[in-house]
């Protein structure tokens, strides 16, 4: 399915959202603390678990909620945004934890390899849900 200027609709919403988490986490609104850690450490294995489980199911020829555009998977969707944005405050801290500790010059690529990897999964997840909405004429 194609539809003209969602990808590039999709770098705007993921740069915003990007922005938005850099300027939370930058005048601490939100604070990145162990128990935050340990709650995004978390759900990522719950999310990674939903991840396996829907692929085992799709090698089977079975359909899996998130993959339709039915409410239920644009709210499961609109989740995972949000847990992916919420993610970059975790690089953000760790770059920042890494330059405090006074890690060596070679740390900086494995932070920014973070961001990066980081940026695509919100993108790709911003894209999912954007093509869910944009389908369900």
């Amino acid at each position: 399915l194609y539809v003209p200027g969602l990808p590039w609709l999709a770098v705007l919403v993921t740069g915003t959202l990007a922005f938005g988490m850099l300027i939370l986490y930058r005048y601490r609104i939100i604070k990145v603390t162990q128990k935050f850690r340990s709650v995004m450490i978390s759900a990522m294995m719950g999310l990674v678990l939903v991840y396996l489980i829907s692929m085992v199911m799709n090698m089977f020829g079975m359909t899996v909620f998130h993959q339709t555009n039915s409410m239920v998977s644009i709210l499961f969707s609109v989740v995972v945004v949000a847990f992916a944005s919420l993610s970059l405050l975790l690089d953000f801290d760790n770059m920042e934890q890494w330059a405090a500790q006074g890690m060596p010059k070679y740390m900086e690529w494995y932070a920014a390899f973070g961001v990066l990897i980081t940026l695509v999964w919100l993108y790709l997840e911003v894209l999912r849900l954007l093509l869910k909405l944009s389908s369900r004429d």
